[in-house]
């Protein structure tokens, strides 16, 4: 047999397992007791069988199961000496925590959180600045309940609905929820506990709640978002627009609002609302707003930057399309959401490290198609493919070259 020396140190894909420290995820394991109840699936192997299924995009519990196992002996650098069967994978779906994921995915996030800001990015306000917003993804059956009404043949189907947070900052999600697609959006903005004064969140309308803009309000914490069309005010005080205003701007003012309180009480708010008309798509935008010291034009410029996470939902659905599940209990269905973020941030980090300009989708594109190739990520990346062969055909064998085409 040909033994090709051209290959060396770790696969891709033990390339990629290898940015998680293993002793925090063993801290993890004791903490969260994962490996109760699923002795012969451990935490570890568990995981990595899940990233293998995200990365390669397996669609069945046999795909996954027979599709790793057929590496032998390359399993190794990932740690794994044992490669669970179809059953005992569906049943560590089903019983291991999906909190145990979110807590790896909040260590990830934290260990890596200072090589994933945009170094493109100036704007220092930035960094003050978080986005929220939500995407539902559509179930094969009514495991969660999702939103509008039963179809006539009476098959339902069911709806996950992930809460996201993100820093304009970066290009990951630092705050993740599940809820049922049925469930309204503004109740994760209770939820946010990690907001501090001087920050800013912005989201669109669905998010309305007087009470938390209220708290944010007292608490020095600002908040940008669009006024709904039905919302009652009155007018306070009308902001004259600067002369260098951009078009477009066409009112500025401090409004009062009167929302019922939590405990039923009517209560009132000062906030500001500021009129955009975009020409280009004939539309006119609301903005609300407890920011008094800012002029209209930069409250509209942080409301565009929402957009961020429109583009992050996009990323993700075209590169990890969650169209197949691999259980059909709430609890499977959480963990590999979970472990698809996990595989979008491993992915965003090693593409923060590389000086190459490649695109986020043929990164991952390139790294599945040499999953378990015995080559640097980085290398194959930063090399062009002429300088890759032109390597290649100066230490390659004639028989290495016979067979490469």
């Amino acid at each position: 047999m040909l033994q090709n020396t051209r290959f060396s140190g770790q696969p891709v894909f033990a390339q990629l397992v290898g940015l998680i420290d293993r002793q925090a995820f063993n801290q993890l394991v004791k903490t969260h007791k994962a490996n109760h109840y699923c002795k012969r699936c451990g935490a570890w192997e568990h995981f990595v069988c899940m990233l293998y299924a995200i990365m390669n995009n397996c669609t069945s519990l046999r795909e996954v199961t027979q599709g790793i196992a057929a590496y032998g002996d390359k399993l190794n650098h990932l740690g794994l000496h044992y490669t669970p069967p179809r059953s005992t994978f569906s049943e560590a779906n089903a019983r291991r925590s999906e909190e145990f994921f979110g807590a790896i995915y909040g260590k990830l996030y934290t260990r890596y959180k200072t090589t994933l800001s945009d170094s493109q990015t100036e704007a220092q306000i930035l960094k003050r600045v978080f986005i929220i917003d939500s995407t539902t993804i559509s179930l094969f059956k009514a495991i969660l309940k999702c939103v509008g009404r039963k179809p006539g043949d009476g098959r339902s189907k069911g709806g996950i609905k992930v809460h996201t947070m993100l820093n304009a900052y970066e290009a990951v999600p630092q705050l993740i929820h599940f809820s049922s697609a049925a469930t309204h959006d503004h109740t994760f903005l209770s939820k946010i506990t990690t907001l501090k004064a001087h920050q800013i969140a912005i989201f669109d309308r669905a998010y309305v709640d007087y009470n938390q803009y209220a708290t944010w309000t007292g608490d020095n914490i600002h908040f940008v978002t669009r006024l709904k069309d039905n919302a009652v005010y009155e007018q306070l005080e009308e902001i004259e627009l600067p002369s260098n205003c951009p078009d477009g701007y066409l009112k500025d003012e401090k409004i009062i609002i009167g929302y019922k309180s939590n405990n039923k009480e009517q209560q009132t708010m000062t906030l500001r609302r500021v009129v955009y008309y975009d020409a280009q798509k004939d539309k006119t935008y609301q903005f609300l707003t407890n920011i008094m010291d800012m002029e209209a034009a930069q409250i509209g410029l942080l409301y565009k930057q929402r957009w961020q996470i429109e583009l992050l939902f996009k990323q993700l659905k075209q590169n990890f399309p969650l169209k197949y599940f691999l259980g059909d209990n709430a609890n499977a269905i959480k963990i590999q959401i979970w472990c698809t973020l996990i595989a979008n941030l491993l992915f965003t980090i090693v593409r923060r490290h590389i000086r190459h300009k490649i695109s986020f989708s043929n990164l991952v594109s390139f790294a599945r198609q040499h999953l378990f190739s015995y080559n640097r990520l980085n290398d194959l990346i930063e090399k062009t493919e002429r300088q890759w062969r032109q390597k290649h055909q100066q230490k390659a064998s004639p028989q290495e070259l016979l067979f490469d085409g």
